[in-house]
């Protein structure tokens, strides 16, 4: 129903239509670039005004606020800020890979510096812009009205330059999106002459040639399955990095060193994250970030704390700032108006077809004009050779200039355009040498129209062309790579890569409180000194296990009812000297009245066979190590024990070691574990050592087969230690009583603990019950029979007594360069089990 100016519609029908005009709109006209020349229709507009203004390259820079006012009034209708913001973008080369606009004053920087207002700054086009409009004045894309029809303007530029690849594009449709990185110029030109002389090839092929994105600002590209994915499928994720390196100053300060970001990292940003993180303790270990950079280029200054460990720190900096970062491909452009996502080998056919289209044209162009030459030169040839003929006949007529051209076409077969060109000939043209330039023109015009007509008839001189063109791009403008390609995918950061694999020292109470400290915590001193406190206890609780290992090593926890647990060292609680650290209980499903006696430290790729474990009562029994790989939660059966024992120590071990059993009484056993059969993990063990009455079993360790030159460490519950060469322990087969090893006395108190220790353990540290730690040097320690009592390690207080002991040998991880040995707890290298006790042990394997 119409009445007057009034139409009915439906509204759904015509919000749809409205919506959808809307999306085409801006999907076509807006934020989409072409395949062609990879621009979006604002910056065409900008280059195509900017050649109109005379703005090329080897001409003078002009405001930009005169450039912006040439297109809002000829081509862009829009506000004059989004034009600015174009420009500005096309001169800014941490934007642009290959900027198209040179700019003169502020426009900006990395830190997001707004540029100058657009009537203080000057540009004008680089010089490989003009490699975008080459030729185009020769007919060799379409033109259309601008928008009030006074004008015309181009669909698309000639492109000798394949700039969709090079300089990339990001913009956001209606329902689409398109993000596509920036490459470098001559992997892209080479790949496009590849896939020119080899039309079969896939896109692994030119993603061999074309290796991956080229940022402007750098950076370091982790893994290339995104890569391969963006190129195969149009869509891909890209992780960048950014590149820093690790400098020592003269002070022996140790800082990272920032020279590139990953692309669009805001660099004013990111160093005000780093102080927030810093400041929140969300990153540990920086003391000053400073930015110097300057016009020579990048340079932030993330300088660390002297206990800091760099490599912790850059993990760190990577999962919580943007010095990683990822970049969403979304291969999105317009084909034929339409938008498509594209693999590589798809860009590179479109761009090599447009070029054809282009190269076609042009010589179309040229053919016609130099036909249209050829006709005149033919016309004055041919006046040349009757020139008296013509002159006489043009002097002899009575008719004006129209007139005689027709005499001219009548009397000597002209044809109108050469009648007109003879009658513009001036009388110089007559005289032998101009009349020779003209025959030598001609044939040169004769070469120039074969040469076209053969360009035009074979497409394979059309793709020669293209390929000489990307030859000459490559001389001019080629550089080399600044992003580098890192084969590793990078992979989700784990609490591990934050955390520095440093020598830590973990205690745990009778009543289930367990914590860890750096080893270095405690300090060295002589023997015989009252030691330090290591933890406040409670009056009914006490100290039972010490254990020197480091913080990305697995423990397994087993309980006296003959289960185990599974932690990494970094999961336990890092508090300070005096505290008692956290409940076990809360850690893992340990029941209320379980308790634990032995803990094995376990490093990542361990080569170890057998688990040994021990009980009370003297049992041993050996189970492969592959049944403890993965343990549960809740815990798993390490060994089914009789009703009245319980189990008292875990060792890792390998075939041709030894086990030595060591008791409260001051005996010891040493068998090769091969006299162990086999045993699954729910079963029980078999008789070890044969005890006298009251004795029970108070260490488990393993003897390496070649350690003779190795030493038995023993430390009485009062106090006293000794060390015994192991070459005193004979081998005998298992279920003896063994050897004395210490002499018991009222004095010296019943065995607490006994280990082997080699000449790479440095230091001993002797843990109390009450938390008393004593850390001093191993040769301090005095060397003696199985039958002495030893000398006094530890004063021991009234009511206190030692339950446990370790070694270390007294370096942090980075410090130790030694070859392999097994005998020792740095990083660098694998080591004999340490053990604390009769319960407790680490491993370390070379990494």
């Amino acid at each position: 129903m119409e009445l007057g100016n009034i139409k009915t519609v439906n509204i759904v029908e015509q919000m749809t239509g409205a919506y959808l005009d809307y999306s085409m709109s801006v999907i076509v006209s807006r934020a989409l670039p072409d395949i062609r020349d990879g621009l979006k229709p604002v910056h065409r507009r900008i280059l195509y005004a900017m050649e109109q203004m005379g703005l090329q390259s080897t001409r003078q820079f002009r405001k930009c606020a005169g450039t912006v006012g040439e297109v809002l009034k000829s081509y862009h209708p829009h506000g004059d800020a989004p034009v600015y913001e174009a420009l500005v973008r096309m001169a800014q080369p941490w934007s642009m890979r290959y900027p198209l606009v040179l700019g003169q004053g502020n426009f900006g920087s990395q830190d997001d510096d707004p540029p100058a207002a657009m009537r203080y700054t000057e540009a004008k086009m680089a010089a490989i812009a003009d490699e975008l409009l080459r030729d185009i004045e020769k007919d060799t894309v379409d033109f259309r009205a601008n928008y009030d029809n006074t004008g015309k303007e181009p669909t698309v530029l000639p492109a000798r330059l394949p700039n969709l690849l090079l300089n990339g594009s990001t913009g956001i449709a209606v329902g689409m999106a398109t993000n596509i990185p920036p490459h470098n110029l001559n992997e892209v030109c080479d790949g496009i002459a590849y896939l020119i002389d080899h039309p079969d090839a896939t896109t692994e092929d030119l993603s061999r040639i074309i290796r991956g994105p080229d940022f402007p600002t750098g950076g370091i590209i982790q893994g290339r399955e995104g890569i391969r994915n963006m190129y195969a499928n149009g869509r891909g994720r890209v992780v960048i990095r950014a590149r820093t390196q690790i400098e020592e100053s003269e002070r022996g300060r140790i800082s990272i060193i920032v020279t590139e970001l990953p692309y669009q990292v805001n660099k004013a940003e990111l160093v005000k994250k780093i102080a927030e993180l810093t400041r929140d303790k969300k990153i540990d270990g920086i003391s000053e970030i400073r930015d110097e950079s300057d016009r020579r280029g990048m340079r932030v200054v993330i300088e660390l704390k002297r206990d800091a460990n760099p490599h912790s720190v850059l993990n760190s900096l990577f999962k919580y700032t943007a010095m990683q970062s990822s970049f969403h491909a979304n291969m999105l452009a317009l084909v034929d108006q339409q938008p498509q996502t594209l693999t590589l080998k798809k860009f590179l056919q479109h761009y090599i077809s447009h070029r054809e289209s282009v190269i076609t044209r042009r010589t179309q162009f040229d053919l016609k004009k130099a036909e249209a030459r050829r006709h005149i030169l033919e016309g004055l040839k041919l006046a040349l050779d009757h020139l008296d003929a013509v002159i006489n006949t043009i002097r002899n007529s009575r008719r004006d200039t129209a007139g005689l051209a027709e005499e001219l076409q009548t009397t000597f077969g002209f044809s109108n355009e050469q009648a007109r060109a003879v009658l513009d000939m001036r009388l110089s043209s007559l005289a032998a040498l101009q009349r020779q330039k003209i025959e030598d023109e001609l044939q040169e015009v004769q070469r120039h129209i074969h040469y076209y007509q053969m360009v035009l008839s074979d497409i394979n001189e059309v793709r020669k062309i293209i390929k000489q063109d990307l030859e000459d791009l490559k001389e001019k403008y080629g550089d080399p790579r600044r992003t580098e390609i890192q084969e590793a995918e990078v992979t989700e950061f784990k609490d591990e890569d934050l955390i520095p694999n440093e020598e830590a020292v973990v205690t745990l109470t009778e009543k289930g409180y367990i914590k860890r400290l750096p080893s270095n915590t405690y300090r060295a001193q002589r023997r015989g000194g009252r030691g330090v406190t290591g933890m406040v206890t409670r009056e009914d609780d006490a100290v039972r296990h010490l254990l020197v290992t480091h913080a990305h090593d697995s423990l397994l926890f087993f309980t006296d009812r003959g289960r185990v647990f599974q932690l990494r060292t970094f999961e336990l609680p890092d508090v300070s000297r005096t505290a008692r650290g956290e409940h076990l209980i809360n850690l893992i499903s340990i029941e209320q009245r379980e308790r634990v006696t032995a803990i094995v430290s376990v490093p990542k790729d361990v080569s170890r066979d057998y688990m040994i474990l021990a009980t009370r009562k003297g049992e041993v029994k050996k189970t492969a190590m592959s049944e403890f790989e993965v343990v549960r939660r809740a815990g798993l059966i390490a060994m089914n024990l009789e009703d009245d024992d319980e189990l008292i120590g875990a060792k890792l071990a390998r075939e041709d070691d030894d086990v030595l059993l060591v008791t409260a009484h001051g005996h010891a056993t040493r068998f090769a574990v091969n006299q162990l059969r086999r045993a699954s993990r729910t079963s029980g063990g078999v008789r070890g050592i044969r005890l006298e009455d009251g004795d029970r079993v108070v260490s488990l360790n393993v003897a390496r087969k070649d350690s003779e030159d190795s030493e038995v460490l023993a430390v009485t519950e009062k106090g006293y230690g000794k060390r015994t060469s192991l070459s005193e322990y004979p081998l005998r087969g298992r279920g003896g009583t063994g050897v004395i090893t210490f002499r018991i006395t009222n004095k010296t108190g019943p065995l607490a603990a006994a280990r082997i220790i080699t000449e790479k353990d440095n230091d001993l540290m002797i843990v109390s019950a009450n938390g008393v730690v004593i850390r001093t040097d191993v040769n301090l320690v005095k060397q003696s029979s199985r039958i002495t009592q030893g000398v006094i390690l530890m004063n021991v207080a009234d009511g206190d007594a030692v339950v446990s002991i370790a070694t270390t040998n007294g370096k942090r991880p980075q410090d130790t360069t030694e070859e392999f040995d097994e005998n020792t707890v740095s990083e660098q290298e694998a080591t004999e089990p340490v053990t604390t006790d009769s319960t407790t042990e680490t491993v370390e394997e070379q990494e």
